[in-house]
């Protein structure tokens, strides 16, 4: 299950994954408070905002040199959960600069591959796939095959207007939509790479496996991609009407 969290909780587990690295145990909610300058109640409630989402745990500990029974404070620390989603923000994060080249680049082979209806494309690019490191860079990469399978395989039954719905929708369940729907149209149709089904059925399941665990700004990035994506494929729709170079 993703979880969501808003900048504000993403700022708080961030410091409190750092102070708890810092000082290699559990802290008090009074020392996140300082470190972000907010008001120790905040903090506190904020910390248990996280511990209800699986990020953060608390735990109670004797006051100061305190022996035998008492009053205890509640200290926190970072769940392994935690420690996953901030890795894979941080990857994202990262991969901005890399995944805004990708974006573009996937959009001109894209047209290139649809304009000289070239079918040896949707296998160049599943060739590529591996090669691409962060999550975010995976999804757009896939993105674009799944289009270019999509309308290789309807030829002129592919219809853009059958697809706008999967862009208002958004998130994980229209992309994976997009993805049954390009797998679909392979299976029922005629190629002359037997494999392919099977390698891009491989890619659909980790493309599903890392939708799940994309952030919500990137999941709407990758919404706002898919229709420029949808716009790219009608441009070199055009392009291929009025007469563009033979397939290969």
């Amino acid at each position: 299950m993703r979880i969501k969290l808003t900048r504000r909780q993403q700022a708080f587990l961030d410091k409190l994954f750092d102070l708890y690295r810092e000082f290699g145990q559990p802290v008090h909610y009074s020392v996140v408070a300082e470190r972000l300058g907010v008001n120790p109640f905040s903090a506190y409630d904020m910390l248990k905002t996280l511990e209800e989402k699986g990020v953060a745990a608390s735990a109670y500990a004797p006051k100061g040199d305190q022996k035998g029974p008492g009053r205890s404070i509640v200290l926190f620390y970072p769940t392994y959960r935690a420690a996953k989603f901030l890795t894979q923000l941080r990857q994202e994060m990262f991969g901005n600069d890399e995944w805004s080249q990708i974006k573009e680049s996937v959009l001109r082979r894209l047209r290139q591959a649809l304009e000289s209806n070239s079918h040896k494309a949707v296998r160049d690019l599943l060739g590529q796939l591996p090669d691409v490191k962060t999550p975010l860079a995976y999804c757009t990469e896939m993105i674009g095959v799944l289009l270019l399978n999509l309308a290789q395989c309807q030829g002129r039954n592919f219809t853009l207007g059958a697809l706008q719905p999967l862009t208002v929708s958004g998130g994980p369940v229209g992309l994976g939509t997009l993805a049954g729907l390009s797998l679909g149209s392979l299976v029922s149709g005629q190629t002359d790479d037997p494999s392919l089904t099977e390698r891009l059925a491989h890619h659909i399941r980790e493309f599903q496996e890392q939708l799940n665990q994309l952030s919500e700004e990137s999941l709407s990035r990758l919404n706002v991609f898919l229709q420029d994506a949808l716009k790219a494929v009608e441009s070199a729709r055009r392009v291929s009407r009025q007469g563009g170079p033979p397939g290969d």
